[in-house]
This record gives structure tokens, C-alpha cells and sequence, in this order.
């Protein structure tokens, strides 16, 4: 029974994980799909893009929760159910693979970061501020969202043995960060190449309302179908 119900709380975690918070808050408030504009990633950081905060912060906070929620759980249940560490670090495993690969969202998902944040601080909340304090002063000198996300996340596994030891946690954290990287790769070509974005710039591209793009087709309609109008008249007269 510790290996079916192990196996149900992996599921249960992907299935957390695949919920978008940067859609479904684009959509309660009436922004642009996050994967049509920017860098076409559905996360906090793009969302930033449209200039809306709350809808970026609100991306940033459910997203984390989502991967603190599925590991909080894991570890409430882990005594009455039997989960070990290996449990545990399969449900951390599981919830951020399906950030990235969210099967509600035809697989299109994000790069990870704040889920992984989440995951993090519901593991021990020590990892989570170290792995905080990597990115946050990372992003403070080079004002580099992806570079500071990429520095937080090679150094979470060894904080993680630094603090607690090896363990199936220590393994999966690892993966993890090698997803993340991976994940990353356009960003690490833009570095090099000087050409990625800074925390807080607005691309062009974005759209910051959903409804914007069908009023402006539907002027650029109105406009045509006007000028058309116009033509017959005058070949008429």
C-alpha cells in the first residue's frame, strides 16, 4: 500500500503542477496569453512585461505555493502513510516537471524558478532563504532575472548537502536544477550574446490587455471596409 499511495501523491503533485498561474491570472484580468508576446514563457517575469505588478506578483506567489503546497503535503502525510525521502523528493520532482510540462496547458509551460523556490522553502525553509539570498543578490547587481534564477539554482543541491547531508532529496534537487538550466538555454545564448532582457523592461511585443489586439484588428477592419465603401461611390458617380 506505501508504494500505491506514494504513486498516487507523485500524480497528485504533477497534477498541482500543472496548473498555470501565469494564464489563468492573464485571464481573470484580462491580459494577453503569456505565451503570445515577450519571451513566451508563462511565468512571473513575462507576465512583468504588460506592466501589470499584481498580475506578475500574483503569477510569482501561486506558482510557489503550488510547489510548496505539494511537498507540505507529502511531508504531513509522510508518517501516517509511509513516505520516506524518496517519496518526498519524487513529489518535489513530480510538481515542478509539471510546471514545465502542464498537461492542462498542451505541455507549454514554465521555466520553473518560483516552483522551485516553493519547493525549496516547503522542503526547509533554511534551503529556501539560502537559495533567496543567491538570487536576490544576483539580481540586485546585474538586474538579470534568468542569471540570477540560473546562480540560485546550481547552488540549491549543495546547500542542500551543505545543510542536511546526502539523501533521494539531494538527487532530485540536482535534476531539478539541471531541468532549470535547461530550461534556460535561449537565456544563456542571450547573455553572451548581451542581448537579454533586464528585470522590469518592457519588451516590445507585449500586449497588455487581451481585448487589445481585437479592437485594434477590428479598427483596422473598419478602416477597410470603409475605404472600400468610399471607392464604389466614386466609381458609381
Amino acid at each position: 500500500m506505501n508504494i500505491l499511495y506514494s504513486a498516487l501523491a507523485v500524480v497528485a503533485a504533477y497534477l498541482i503542477g500543472s496548473v498555470s498561474f501565469a494564464v489563468l491570472v492573464s485571464k481573470a484580468m484580462n491580459l494577453a496569453d503569456p505565451r503570445s508576446y515577450g519571451s513566451g514563457n508563462p511565468g512571473a517575469t513575462n507576465v512583468l512585461r504588460t506592466g501589470n505588478r499584481t498580475a506578475a506578483l500574483l503569477t510569482l506567489l501561486g506558482d510557489a505555493l503550488k510547489g510548496a503546497a505539494a511537498v507540505l503535503a507529502a511531508k504531513v502525510l509522510a508518517a501516517s502513510l509511509g513516505f520516506g525521502d524518496g517519496t518526498i523528493a519524487l513529489v518535489a520532482l513530480a510538481v515542478f516537471i509539471g510546471h514545465l510540462y502542464p498537461v492542462f496547458h498542451r505541455f507549454r509551460g514554465g521555466k520553473g524558478v518560483a516552483t522551485m523556490a516553493g519547493v525549496l522553502f516547503a522542503l526547509h525553509p533554511a534551503l529556501g532563504l539560502g537559495a533567496l539570498a543567491s538570487w536576490l543578490l544576483i539580481a540586485w547587481f546585474f538586474r538579470y532575472s534568468s542569471l540570477a534564477a540560473l546562480v540560485a539554482a546550481v547552488f540549491a543541491p549543495f546547500w542542500y548537502v551543505f545543510l542536511f547531508g546526502t539523501s533521494p532529496i539531494a538527487a532530485a534537487l540536482a535534476l531539478m536544477s539541471l531541468l532549470l538550466i535547461w530550461r534556460h538555454a535561449a537565456n544563456i545564448r542571450k547573455l553572451l550574446e548581451g542581448k537579454e532582457s533586464r528585470i522590469g523592461e518592457r519588451r516590445s511585443g507585449a500586449a497588455p490587455a487581451a481585448g487589445a489586439g481585437a479592437a485594434r484588428d477590428a479598427g483596422a477592419a473598419g478602416g477597410r471596409t470603409g475605404a472600400t465603401t468610399g471607392g464604389q461611390r466614386r466609381k458609381r458617380r
